[in-house]
């Protein structure tokens, strides 16, 4: 059969288009979201907030989405209603966002409040969706089937900002662009329910003859590799602190800063894609590069000029690639079936403790030294690699071992 021919026979495949359908759900979600993530940094600052604080709205917010994927997964696994948790969640996501445009000056309190409840909603729906796509994987690759939902759930979080820079060219009015963002929510939910309709249960993908995930893969391993993705967030910073630095320090003009948001996210959906094929053919030693690459970012960011800035982007781009395409491929490799959401969200919780404390220490070294925290975002990014490589040969030692 021709490459051609396979790619054919592959689209007209239900489990390929259910991965494209809901990869066009996250791509509006994510225009939605991350149009707005690129506008909150700076928006937090002009309501009265303080670096510290951005820092740790993202923190909190990151924290309690990933808190609440353990519990939403163990929710959606003993009640088996996994599309009424992801139609929940995606509501609370997407719909906190325009409501953004109706805070007044002075209001950060309330615009905190509404950032957070975006997260919560994400952390919601995101173990239901993770699970759900994890049914695919034994057919497709499980890198490449992550690496299309995140190619395209990157896109939108391109298109978003790059279309928030647009407005802000023309009329820098940060509540517009909020509810702008309105359009895309629908868009997102209406897609939704397409999935829904179209793929009422998703499970029925699973190829249960060539699942290699048993409820023994959910031990040691599986918590090593938590404690290294734990690592990995702590020194993944967040856009918000990246748009508060250039916006203060004025390296970049403010409407060009979603821009850079942009091309990062660019970055991160080619790196998404050659990352999730070479995972599934090299294993490990992907992942390992990955984490190095991204723990280039922040000296760049902080220590460099406007080209080491550029060159920067590109490393974040790769870091997010890494968390949204790898860390998953790793984590579906070890599920067992009947408690796939909840262990997606029990990895993604001990996640989002590592985001919440690195959050907090990346305000607080911002505001005291730019090298200190240069070099505390690379240092704890290397600690997980090596973290990573130890639970990978941890792995291997086991399968040799029951031969």
């Amino acid at each position: 059969m021709s490459i051609h021919k396979k790619y054919i026979t592959a689209f007209h495949h239900p489990a390929l288009r259910f991965v494209l359908i809901m990869g066009l759900v996250n791509l509006f979600s994510d225009f939605t979201y991350e149009g707005a993530g690129s506008l909150n940094g700076q928006f937090l600052g002009t309501l009265g907030a303080s670096a510290l604080v951005i820092s740790m709205i993202a923190g909190v917010g990151e924290f309690f989405g990933y808190i609440l994927r353990s519990l939403s997964g163990y929710i959606a696994d003993k009640t088996q209603k996994y599309w009424l948790i992801t139609f929940i969640g995606y509501a609370i996501n997407l719909f906190s966002v325009p409501a953004l445009a109706f805070v007044g000056v002075g209001q950060w309190k309330i615009a905190a409040g509404l950032m957070i409840a975006e997260r919560i909603g994400r952390g919601i729906r995101k173990p239901t969706v993770e699970a759900m796509l994890s049914y695919t994987t034994s057919q497709f690759g499980k890198g490449w089937v992550y690496a299309i939902n995140t190619a395209l759930d990157e896109t939108g979080a391109m298109l978003g900002p790059l279309a928030m820079s647009f407005v802000l060219f023309y009329q820098v009015n940060y509540r517009f662009c909020y509810s702008l963002l309105f359009i895309s929510s629908i868009l997102a939910i209406a897609t939704l329910s397409i999935a829904k309709i179209s793929y009422p249960a998703p499970a029925d993908f699973e190829d249960f003859k060539n699942q290699t995930a048993s409820a023994e893969q959910f031990g040691q391993s599986y918590w090593l590799y938590m404690l290294a993705g734990v690592c990995f967030a702590a020194g993944l910073m967040s856009f918000e602190l990246v748009t508060f630095h250039l916006a203060k320090t004025k390296q970049i003009a403010e409407a060009a800063i979603p821009a850079y948001l942009a091309f990062s996210t660019a970055c991160g959906i080619v790196a998404s894609l050659f990352l999730g094929r070479y995972y599934d053919r090299f294993g490990t030693p992907v992942l390992l590069i990955a984490v190095v690459l991204s723990a280039l970012f922040a000296p760049l960011l902080f220590l460099g000029n406007f080209v080491f800035i550029i060159i920067s982007m590109i490393f974040w781009g790769i870091g997010y690639a890494t968390q949204d395409t790898l860390l998953k491929a790793v984590v579906a490799g070890m599920l067992p079936k009947d408690r796939r959401s909840f262990a997606f969200g029990l990895f993604y919780t001990g996640y989002g403790v590592g985001w919440f404390i690195g959050s907090i220490l990346a305000g607080f070294l911002y505001e005291r030294s730019l090298l200190l925290l240069s070099f505390y975002c690379p240092a704890i990014q290397i600690l997980s690699m090596i973290l990573f490589a130890f639970a990978a040969n941890r792995i291997v030692l086991s399968k040799n071992t029951s031969k």
